[in-house]
């Protein structure tokens, strides 16, 4: 293996060279089965800080910051998933991991989708979180997202942001839990993306495809969404479900980012499923 880094949320420490990119990552857990996890748009493995550990207490896992974000760099774009999906593949290669359980949220289930019908051969369980297989018959954007992406280039920066991050949760998560909220700010603040990398990552997405194509997946798979996601429409997730043979299907109470909401269930559910021969 290529060396272990910081715990999940540390900000630049390892990075490995991954075709023509260098690539962040973390690596926590000292035993049990590899478990690689793909964030979504616009974060970096920080987003994982809440349960990568959960995970590692009884696996290996790898958590990466993807091209455009983070330490990761990010050259001129547009990105696509099945790119991204290369990178994680490279990613895997470098650090000696033949076959790993993958899990993949929003951005990164399309790229996790794209890496389990490119390369079967590598993918043990798939677990595929608030997310779609995309293509024309994807339930269109939660109407609160769409006029905050229109409102969004009107307000200063870290309104912006903070509305950004808050539409990831549950109305009364961030009412509830306005400490996460800050972390999460402190996070991307440390991490600054920029606009053209945003948008290269954000275009992976808008042409993102595998409507037709998801049936030929072959690993086993867990569909899972929060009930009241405003990014992603939670309809995306039953679709997807039934789209892939032998899917499960599973929901938790939040929005977007219910696995930060939901934490020690989302983990649990996860593992139960990984665990199941």
């Amino acid at each position: 293996m290529g060396g272990v880094g910081r715990p999940v949320g540390a900000v630049g420490v390892t990075q490995v060279r991954v075709g023509e990119i260098e690539l962040g990552y973390s690596v926590d857990g000292d035993g049990g089965d590899w478990v690689v996890m793909i964030m979504g748009l616009g974060y970096a493995r920080w987003g994982w800080a809440w349960t990568a550990p959960l995970l590692a207490r009884r696996h290996r896992v790898v958590t990466f910051d993807n091209r455009g974000v983070g330490s990761s760099d990010a050259p001129d774009g547009p990105y696509t998933a099945a790119m991204m999906a290369g990178d994680t593949t490279g990613l895997m290669d470098a650090l000696g991991i033949e076959r790993a359980h993958v899990v993949g949220t929003s951005l990164g289930g399309f790229i996790a989708q794209e890496l389990a019908l490119a390369a079967p051969e590598r993918v043990d369980k798939l677990v595929l979180a608030c997310t779609a297989a995309g293509g024309p018959g994807m339930v269109p954007m939660p109407e609160r997202t769409v006029r905050l992406m229109a409102e969004a280039p009107s307000l200063p920066d870290d309104v912006r942001l903070r509305r950004f991050i808050e539409n990831g949760f549950s109305d009364a998560f961030v009412a509830a839990h306005p400490d996460v909220v800050e972390r999460l700010m402190e996070f991307r603040r440390t991490t600054a993306q920029p606009l053209s990398a945003w948008m290269s990552q954000s275009a992976a997405g808008a042409a993102f495809d595998a409507s037709e194509r998801v049936r030929g997946i072959e690993a086993p798979t867990l569909v899972i969404t929060g009930d009241s996601d405003g990014v992603v429409d939670p309809k995306n997730s039953v679709l997807l479900s039934e789209s892939i043979p032998g899917a499960r299907f599973a929901e938790l109470p939040g929005g977007h980012l219910f696995f930060i909401e939901e934490p020690e269930r989302f983990a649990a559910i996860v593992e139960e499923f990984l665990a199941a021969p």
